[in-house]
């Protein structure tokens, strides 16, 4: 176990994470499992940091600029020069004045205050530069800095250090480790493990991975019943081998590769995601409505072909658990490739050491193939377009199965709503690209198989029961849920475009009537609009149309709005992880918000 460099109460210069500027904070604490620091920064902001994150108030004192060369002085012979006039002992009142003036300016800059010291890494020049600020100062001359530049090579930076003291040379060599790759400097980093923390650390998660296709499978069988009711429940198992087809197998690893396909196409444009905690940003192809374009295409070429849609109905248990079989698979894989990968490219929660914990959490954080990144695609690709062709597809299995010329209003009210909601995530398929899923989460069994499984095959649940259970709707009641969902829509879209758009440009003059307040990140947070009502406005849109989506089943069962009970108890643990992680990272500015915006999700209610 590594010995604790810095005590507690010392104040250090501490790196910002993801960024380059160090700031005086003070050590609180010191894990021994996870090797990292808690420091408090002025603000009251309180963060985990790696030990080669922070360094000593010694690391930033500028060296001294001395007039004398370094080279050794030639002696003075003991006889002087007969050219030579010696300077007389005595001095004039005039002298001594203007010494004592030279003394007092002097004195007058020792006295300033505590200098801030940010440190900017630069990899392009390969030069580390240091900038000394004097606060009090610089009231008085807005210019005064002195800035010091340094060239860096591979090995360790220790200009800055006392170069009589080795000891000194030996500490720096622990922070500061630099390495050279295509022909540009990065940091080196080491590789520290985390201790376990969500989902019940190894234990939650073994159970998690076992619970998931449980639940999945429990589920299709309630709806395949003639009374989904609790009191039915367990249902029947069906014997194993029936869960099994070989066909649908195929069908589930073909429609895979055809969206494979689709998003290597040339089209559409590429941007840059966010700038990730490693310090590097990665290029993404937005093709993902182009790609549902020709997916609708093909459907409709299936369709004039007369390929019975209804398949998936009849499969729909053996085509989940291929999906299932899919996922674990493709979960083995993201694991064993994880090892393979640097250290700053593994998910901050996904380096437990605990086999099962890191499998279900996902050890590395973006994952590609060269260009290919599995992530991205697996998030909007497979999944929720499959939804979207199950769902079609169960709306002519209702048509069979209840003998009727056109499917019952509310089985299109579900088709209609959930495409719409399809549609939008498509069409705004940038803004994923600052979620929590890709720049945070490492992706492992819990997002492969969400996305691959519990996505396409539990939120189509509604559709799934109106196939057996009919259940007519009259139009005005219709017309109300339709209002419903559009609300609900509503502040969906609303709210995540008033983010998204002051994400992109702060100073954007659309955005000019928001109010917000700064934080210590150099970010501001929204206190009107859409987010002055409650912290998480788009949430509240989700579960408006949540609600929608079930209406339509009637009241007989509980079990369509399944959904709607299981992304309630989603959203409110994300919106209590969203707010222990944005405490710790915007600290007083959030306490402030907090006050001005009391409400969570609902107005008035929490």
């Amino acid at each position: 176990m590594p010995a604790k460099t810095f005590p507690d109460g010392e104040i250090v210069m501490g790196r910002w994470p993801g960024g380059h500027l160090y700031y005086e904070v003070q050590v609180t604490s010191y894990n021994q499992n996870t090797q990292l620091y808690t420091v408090k920064y002025k603000d009251g902001t309180e963060l985990n940091l790696k030990e080669n994150d922070i360094k000593p108030m010694s690391f930033f004192k500028p060296k001294r600029i001395s007039s004398r060369s370094n080279s050794r002085q030639r002696s003075r012979s003991r006889s002087r020069s007969p050219a030579r006039t010696q300077t007389p002992k005595h001095s004039n009142s005039r002298d001594r004045e203007s010494r004592k003036q030279v003394e007092n300016e002097l004195v007058q800059k020792e006295k300033l205050s505590k200098p801030v010291y940010q440190v900017q890494e630069n990899y392009t020049n390969n030069k580390t530069t240091y900038v000394t600020d004097y606060p009090d100062e610089k009231e008085k001359n807005k210019s005064i800095y002195r800035r010091f530049e340094h060239k860096t090579c591979k090995e360790v930076v220790t200009d800055q250090l006392d170069p009589c003291n080795p000891q000194a040379k030996r500490e720096e060599a622990k922070f500061v480790h630099l390495d050279a790759k295509d022909g540009h400097l990065y940091v080196k980093k080491q590789v520290v493990q985390i201790q376990e923390q969500g989902f019940g650390t190894r234990v939650g998660a073994a159970f998690m991975i076992f619970l998931l296709p449980a639940t999945l499978i429990l589920l299709l069988l309630m709806c395949e019943q003639k009374d989904p009711s609790i009191l039915s429940f367990p249902p029947q198992i069906p014997a194993l081998q029936t869960l099994w087809n070989g066909t649908a197998l195929g069908i589930f690893v073909l429609w895979f590769l055809f969206q494979a396909l689709l998003y290597l196409l040339p089209i559409g444009k590429v941007v840059d995601g966010v700038l990730l905690a490693n310090g590097k940003t990665l290029k993404y192809r937005i093709n993902a409505f182009y790609a549902f374009l020709m997916c609708a295409v093909a459907v409709g070429v299936a369709l004039y072909k007369d390929v019975n849609l209804s398949y998936i109905h009849d499969y729909l248990r053996q085509l989940a658990v291929s999906a299932m079989m899919f996922a674990f698979v493709f979960s083995i894989y993201l694991y064993v490739r994880s090892w393979r990968v640097p250290a700053d490219e593994l998910a901050p929660e996904g380096n437990s050491g605990s086999f099962v914990y890191d499998f279900f959490i996902g050890r590395e954080l973006n994952p590609r193939i060269r260009n290919f990144d599995l992530k991205y695609f697996c998030e909007l690709r497979p999944g929720l377009m499959g939804w979207v062709v199950i769902n079609l597809g169960l709306l002519f299995a209702e048509m069979k199965v209840q003998n009727r010329d056109v499917p019952s209003l509310a089985m299109i009210l579900v088709n209609s709503f959930q495409l719409l909601y399809v549609l939008d995530a498509l069409w705004n398929e940038a803004a994923i690209l600052t979620t929590m899923d890709i720049v945070h989460e490492g992706f492992g069994y819990m997002l492969a198989f969400g996305n691959l499984v519990w996505v396409p095959f539990v939120y189509s649940l509604q559709a799934f029961y109106l196939v057996n259970h009919p259940n007519e709707l009259s139009w005005p009641l219709a017309l109300a849920i339709i209002a419903l969902n559009t609300v609900g829509y509503i502040i969906f879209r609303a709210a995540n475009s008033q983010k998204n758009a002051f994400r992109r440009d702060p100073h954007d003059p659309k955005l000019a009537h928001l109010k917000t307040i700064p934080t210590a990140t150099g970010k501001n947070l929204i206190v009107s609009g859409w987010w002055g009502i409650v912290r998480h406005p788009n949430y509240l849109g989700d579960l408006i149309m949540a609600l929608a989506w079930s209406l339509p089943c009637g009241f007989n069962h509980i079990l369509p709005y399944f959904y709607i009970i299981y992304f309630t108890c989603l959203l409110i643990h994300r919106e209590a992880r969203d707010e222990h992680q944005c405490r710790k990272k915007f600290g007083v500015a959030w306490n402030k918000y907090r006050q001005l915006v009391p409400y969570r999700i609902v107005p008035y209610i929490y």
